[in-house]
């Protein structure tokens, strides 16, 4: 059975341990510990199984910039599944929780980079359309939006920009 519940102190090296051995590299392990340090991880969530974490989600804040408005919202990633435990809907359930947690934090507009086969269940389109942009160059239809309140999105627009420490991914 698998149980998703908020990081804990205690809970970094597991983490870490995770999100390497999910994408095979450092990078986004570091980015995460990174964001811990600053205290920017607006949700951080571990899956476990049996005690052990097996998976992990964290949503971050962002800024949205555009000639009329700067506004805040938060992005989605990295998310992270142990190889051995994928295709499992550990993934799945992470997303939908740290979603929920965001609605809980009254959190309004979430974006993320990713496969849209995977967020679109989840409320996630194209940003493009909404005059949503982000501040590096990828295919439109990987970086997404989702509404986590009605017409959180109407009037607004702009260029999204992560966390420092995304730019070292």
């Amino acid at each position: 059975m698998i149980a998703i519940r908020a990081e804990k102190a205690g809970d970094a090296k597991a983490i870490f341990q995770v999100i390497t051995t999910a994408f095979g590299r450092d990078a986004e392990a570091d980015l995460v510990d990174a964001l811990r340090r600053r205290r920017q991880l607006t949700v951080s969530l571990v899956a476990e199984r049996g005690g052990q974490v097996v998976g992990h989600v964290a949503f971050s804040p962002v800024i949205v910039t555009s000639p009329a408005e700067t506004w805040e919202a938060v992005g989605l990633g990295p998310v992270a599944v142990e190889p051995s435990a994928q295709r499992q809907g550990i993934g799945t359930a992470l997303v939908r929780e740290g979603l929920r947690q965001c609605r809980r934090r009254n959190e309004n507009v979430v974006f993320v980079l990713g496969h849209p086969g995977f967020y679109g269940p989840f409320g996630f389109v194209p940003s493009k359309p909404h005059g949503i942009t982000w501040e590096r160059s990828v295919p439109e239809s990987l970086f997404q939006v989702a509404e986590l309140r009605k017409n959180a999105l109407a009037g607004r627009g702009g260029v999204v920009r992560y966390q420092p420490e995304f730019d070292t991914v």
